[in-house]
């Protein structure tokens, strides 16, 4: 077990990073949901009443998952199955799936690390990167698939307070063209990138991603 993982078990409570007051549903974007074989999902609206009206009862219930998922939603979409050798559909972190708007809150104290907009079909769209201090360790918090207004104001190093309303999820096109969600993503060392970082892998990098990537269900601790 890692540092990192020891320090965040330690932790009493985490901010909530969604608080709508939802029930959570678990979603499966797997092999395993026999559902997504039969269905094009590459167009995103399409894709959109998927989650909301059918997984989701209408936007009655959030949906989270996807940590160390082998998805094949990323059939749909070149930025994944660039690398015909080496396509990439290991699940880097959690979603959270939740209304266009949803505000974002940080889940512990931190600073913005660094931002961008990653404009690219199937790519994060506006994203926010904190850097985070626990028991002198370091690490660093992603968020992905946020509204464009989310980057504004933002400076790297601003200060970023526990509980604060700092983000929100963004709608298609614009958050990557992707339903509305959050991916949220726990890094141990962003190496020399910034605003953006790998949130899907090849299965042969499983488990270096792994190492670097702990389990946000660490900070999240929501119960489907």
């Amino acid at each position: 077990m890692s540092e990192l993982i020891q320090i965040l078990l330690a932790q009493p409570a985490f901010e909530p990073v969604i608080r709508n007051g939802k029930p959570y549903r678990q979603l499966d974007f797997t092999e395993a949901n026999g559902d997504l074989l039969m269905r094009d999902l590459s167009e995103t609206a399409d894709f959109t009443a998927y989650v909301f009206g059918e997984l989701l009862s209408n936007g009655t219930c959030n949906g989270i998952g996807g940590y160390g998922e082998d998805r094949v939603i990323y059939r749909h979409r070149k930025h994944f199955t660039a690398d015909s050798e080496k396509p990439r559909s290991i699940h880097l972190g959690v979603d959270i799936w939740a209304e266009a708007g949803e505000p974002i809150h940080a889940p512990l104290n931190g600073r913005v690390h660094s931002f961008a907009f990653n404009d690219h079909y199937g790519d994060y769209g506006p994203t926010i990167i904190l850097a985070h201090e626990l028991a002198g360790t370091t690490f660093f918090t992603l968020y992905g698939h946020l509204s464009l207004p989310s980057l504004d104001g933002l400076y790297e190093g601003k200060d970023i307070l526990a509980g604060e309303h700092f983000a929100a999820i963004g709608p298609y096109p614009e958050n990557g063209d992707w339903p509305p969600h959050l991916h949220f993503q726990v890094i141990r060392d962003m190496g020399t990138r910034r605003g953006d970082f790998p949130g899907v892998c090849h299965a042969d990098d499983w488990a270096y991603y792994r190492n670097l990537c702990p389990d946000p269900g660490l900070i999240l601790r929501v119960a489907d």
